[in-house]
C-alpha cells in the first residue's frame, strides 16, 4: 500500500454506511464496501475532465481492514492514482470512519475501448490529471491468485440474480464480493482485521452455470466464482497481520 502523497491530485468524499451496506451484526459486508471504493473512483474520475472517464473496468481488489465500518459510521475516503502501466492503472483509496473504520484499498482499472471494450492505451490527458501522483511508478495487472481449484473444495450452485447487473450485462465487480462473504459466514471465519483480494477473469455472466467453490485455509477462504467450469473471478482471505 503506497502512501498518501503530498502534492498531486486527491479526491476525497463521504460516505454514510447504511441499511442495505451491513451484515445481521452491523458489520459493513465486503461487497458494500467495494461498492463504497467503486462509487468514489467513479466521482473523482467523472470529476477529472478526462476525455473518456468511464472507461475503466477493474482486474483486481487488494483490501486490509483493520477494523471494518458499522451502521450508521460516517466515513471520509480519499483516492488517488499510485500508479500506472500501458492500458492501466492503480488506485488507493484511503478509507477512515467516525467510530474508528480503518481501510485501505488498491484496485487495477483497465482503460478500455468505449467501442469495442478491448483494453486501449491511456489518453495523454490521463497524465494531465494523475501524472504528479503516479510518478514514475509503473505497476502490472498480471493476475496472481490461481485460477483452478483443488480437488477437495466445497461446491455450491450460485445463484446470479437480475439486480448483481450492471450496464455492461454482467455481474458487477463488488457484487462478485457477495459469494466471498458467503464462503467466510459457512467457514465461520473472522471478519477483521483481514487481508481480502479478489481478481476478476472472464466475468460471471446470467444464464450459465454458475457455482461457488471455496475452501478454509489458515483462517480465512479461498474461493472461486466459476462459469459453465472456468473461474469467473477468485478470492483470497486471510487474518491481517501487522
Amino acid at each position: 500500500m503506497s502512501p498518501r502523497p503530498r502534492t498531486g491530485r486527491v479526491f476525497e468524499a463521504g460516505r454514510r454506511v447504511r441499511l442495505g451496506d451491513v451484515d445481521p451484526t452491523g458489520r459493513c459486508r465486503l461487497d458494500a464496501l467495494v461498492r463504497h471504493l467503486q462509487d468514489v473512483a467513479r466521482d473523482d474520475s467523472a470529476d477529472s475532465a478526462l476525455s473518456d472517464p468511464m472507461n475503466w473496468v477493474v482486474r483486481r481488489t487488494l483490501l486490509e481492514i483493520r477494523q471494518a465500518p458499522v451502521f450508521e459510521e460516517w466515513l471520509d475516503l480519499s483516492t488517488w492514482c499510485s500508479g500506472y502501466g500501458g492500458r492501466w492503472a492503480e488506485r488507493r483509496t484511503e478509507l477512515r470512519g467516525e467510530h474508528g473504520a480503518v481501510v485501505d484499498g488498491c484496485t487495477i482499472w483497465v482503460f478500455v475501448d468505449g467501442v469495442t471494450g478491448r483494453p486501449a492505451k491511456l489518453p495523454p490527458d490521463f497524465f494531465e490529471v494523475w501524472g504528479e501522483t503516479a510518478g514514475d511508478r509503473r505497476v502490472s495487472a498480471r493476475t496472481t491468485l490461481p485460477t483452478r481449484w483443488p480437488d477437495q473444495v466445497q461446491d455450491a450452485p450460485w445463484t446470479v440474480r437480475f439486480a448483481d447487473l450492471d450496464v455492461l450485462a454482467h455481474v458487477n465487480n463488488a457484487a462478485q464480493w457477495v459469494a466471498v462473504e458467503e464462503a467466510l459466514d459457512r467457514e465461520g471465519c473472522v471478519r477483521e482485521p483481514i487481508r481480502a483480494e479478489l481478481e476478476h477473469g472472464p466475468g460471471v455472466e446470467r444464464g450459465t452455470d454458475v457455482h461457488l467453490r471455496w475452501r478454509a485455509v489458515d483462517g480465512g477462504v479461498d474461493t472461486w466464482l466459476t462459469t459453465n467450469g472456468v473461474a469467473g473471478s477468485v478470492a483470497r482471505v486471510r487474518p491481517l497481520d501487522d
